[in-house]
This record gives structure tokens, sequence and C-alpha cells, in this order.
């Protein structure tokens, strides 16, 4: 008989399984639960990537691409990310295709780092940051961004983390959970730290394109300074509701950029043909179809935001994603206490902020990318709730 806990990974059984699936499937078991957990938009793909998906299919182009991915689709980014940030990158060695954001930030962290070297990492932010540097033998250094600061990198906070083993910085904005952005100003200061180091930062961009009001989130590499040391991540999850196409990519420098392609050449191969051909339409002609949904994320953040400042439960202004991350503070109970007596009492799931590491705690992220219908009655049962507990 063999025994399984000597051949597993010591590492992967250190790891803890994802916060967010937690509720996530509490709730699947249960009758007449308004889940406002996952982070998926809840648009369907545009039709015309659709459309471009299947005229793929339909002309048997159904082999392998190259490693790097498509030519086409690695020309439509480079397009599109000088479009939209300013930032140029050569298709031919900056720009990688991915099997999501996930796969890149995970080759990412894989090219540049040692054992025992040294990542920083922001929390509260999404989940999978830590696990990555873990397996990749790093050590991941957290810092705890302040709710006054609007969960923002500070200078001063990365000034006490920052070693002689750092080998990279992770910033993860617009941030899932907080909703934070990064100015212009933020990022400068940052790159102003970095120079005369040879400190990266691989750059989540994966929200960029959800922000609001005037002053929107900047792209880390559009920043003087920051370009060379840039790794940028992005996707087609989030802005373009292509969740299940599972398609991201990886833009930074050529040294970089090569050791992330053999990575993925041996673990991966190259993404997904069919999502390529459907991902060259989205960057092309589906500008129109990201802002109609922005305009309906923002509608859904304003009453999101409203309703928890009127329960009592304080919730700074997400600027970007489409997440709120309300104080529950106030009640007395603990973020895991909070979302167990919350579905249990009222049949509403939401995640709590330890989720996303222990600056979480008195927390809970709440995802607006439901109707408006799902949110307003999410709001009634939440304010009952509260009500009850006082």
């Amino acid at each position: 008989m063999i025994d399984y806990t000597k051949v597993l990974s010591e590492t992967v059984k250190s790891i803890k399984p994802s916060g967010i699936r937690k509720f996530f499937d509490i709730a699947n078991t249960m009758e007449n639960v308004i889940s406002l957990g996952v982070g998926e938009p809840d648009f369907r793909t545009p039709w015309q990537v659709r459309s471009a998906g299947i005229r793929s299919l339909e002309s048997g182009e159904t082999r392998y691409t190259s490693n790097r991915g498509l030519e086409g689709l690695r020309d439509e980014i480079s397009r599109y990310v000088l479009r939209k940030y300013g930032v140029e990158y050569d298709p031919k060695g900056e720009i990688l295709v991915t099997v999501g954001g996930s796969e890149a930030i995970d080759g990412a962290v894989r090219a540049i780092t040692e054992p025992g070297d040294e990542v920083i990492i922001p929390q509260p932010s999404y989940v999978c940051y830590e696990p990555i540097v873990r397996l990749a033998g790093g050590v991941p250094v957290i810092i705890n961004t302040k709710a006054e600061n609007d969960f923002k990198l500070t200078v001063p906070e990365l000034r006490e983390a920052v070693t002689k083993r750092t080998k990279a910085i992770i910033l993860p904005y617009p941030c899932n959970p907080t909703g934070a952005i990064m100015e212009y100003e933020d990022i400068l200061a940052i790159s102003e730290y970095l120079r005369g180091t040879d400190i990266m930062v691989i750059s989540d961009e994966i929200y960029a394109e959800l922000t609001y009001g005037e002053r929107r989130h900047v792209c880390a590499a559009s920043v003087p300074g920051m370009k060379e040391r840039t790794i940028l991540i992005n996707g087609f999850s989030k802005a373009f509701a292509m969740t299940g196409w599972r398609l991201g990519y990886a833009c930074g420098p050529k040294p970089i950029i090569d050791m992330v392609t053999k990575i993925h050449q041996f673990a991966i191969m190259c993404a997904p043909t069919t999502s390529q051909y459907a991902a060259i339409e989205a960057m092309r002609n589906c500008d129109s179809e990201v802002e109609r949904m922005l305009e309906e994320y923002d509608m859904r953040r304003k009453i999101i935001v409203s309703g928890f400042n009127k329960i009592g439960l304080t919730c700074r202004e997400p600027k970007g994603a489409f997440y709120a991350f309300p104080s529950i503070k106030s009640t007395g109970l603990s973020s895991e206490e909070f979302c167990e007596r919350l579905l249990e009492a009222k049949h509403v799931a939401v995640v709590p902020g330890t989720a996303f590491g222990d600056s979480g705690e008195g927390f809970v992220r709440v995802s607006y990318c439901y109707s408006t219908a799902h949110i307003k009655e999410a709001l009634k049962r939440i304010g009952e709730f509260v009500e009850e507990i006082k």
C-alpha cells in the first residue's frame, strides 16, 4: 500500500485551497441562493468574437499554432497595447500568447525566480500570486496595504520590504478584491525608487480596461523607467467576457519573454487555436462592446457602494475591476463568520476578505458582475442580516 503522504510534494500540501471557491461550492448545494462571490462577467462573449471562433473551426483552423501564438494575434496585441497604453512591443520577440493571464503570471515568476529569491506581493490581492511564488521556490514577502491609502502600494511600504534577495514586485492593479488602482504619480514614485536596481515588476493588468471616473488606472509599463523592468500581463477574460476561452498574454523585454516562452513551450505548447482567432476579432472591433459593459458595471458599482454605506457597512469607492470591498468590522464578526452566517441565514454568498490575505480581515469581497435586480435583492437581504445581528 502506497503512503501518499510521503509521495506528495510538501510545498503543494502546504498551500491552502482557494477561499473564493469554498463559499461558491457551498452555495451550489443550497436553494434560493444569491451569489455575489465569483468574479466572472455575466455578459456573453460579443457575437462577432464568437462568430470569428466559429469561422476558424469551419475553416479547419484546428492545428497547433507557433509556441508564441498566431503571428496575426501578436501583431494585434502589439497594436492594441500601443493604442491603449502608449507602449510599443515587438510582436516577434516581446509578446507571448498564453492560456489565460494566470499562465502568464506563473511563467513570468518561474522565469526569473531562483530558490530563496523574494517576491513582494501587496495584499489583499488575488489568490494565485503567493502559491505561484512558493511553487517556483521563491519566498513571498507580503505587504499589507491599508484602507486609508485606498489599498495602494506605497514607496515607504516598499522600502521596508525590499532586501538584497528581492527579485520582483507584483503589481496587482486594478485590484481584485479591493478595486484599487495605481495612478501615474503612484507608479512614477515606484519607478524612481527602483532606479538603479535589477528588481523586476510583474504587472497584472487583467482589469485595466475596467476603470471608472476621471482618474484612470495607468499601465505600469507606460511610466518612464518602467518598461525595461516590467512584465505586462493581460488577457481577454474580464474586459471581453471571454473567461472560458482561456487566453492571455505577456509583454516584456525579449530576454525575459524568451525564457517565459521556453517554459510555455514545454508545459503548454500553445494556447487554444480557436480562442486565438476569436481574440483577433475582439481586439480589432470590440471597443464599443467593452465600453457598453463598462457603463453597465459602473451603474452597478454605484448601486452597490451606496447600498452598503446605507446599511452601515463602510464601503470605499472601487476605482477599477468589478468588486466592492466593504468593511464588516462594525458587526463584531470576523470575515469568515460574517460570510458563513450570512449564507446560512439569508442565502447570500460573498467572499471573506481573508481569502485574499490576512490584511483582508474585517472586509468581504462582493462582485458586481451580476444584474441590478440580483444586486438589489442581495443588498436587501444583507441589510436584514445586519439588523438582526445587532
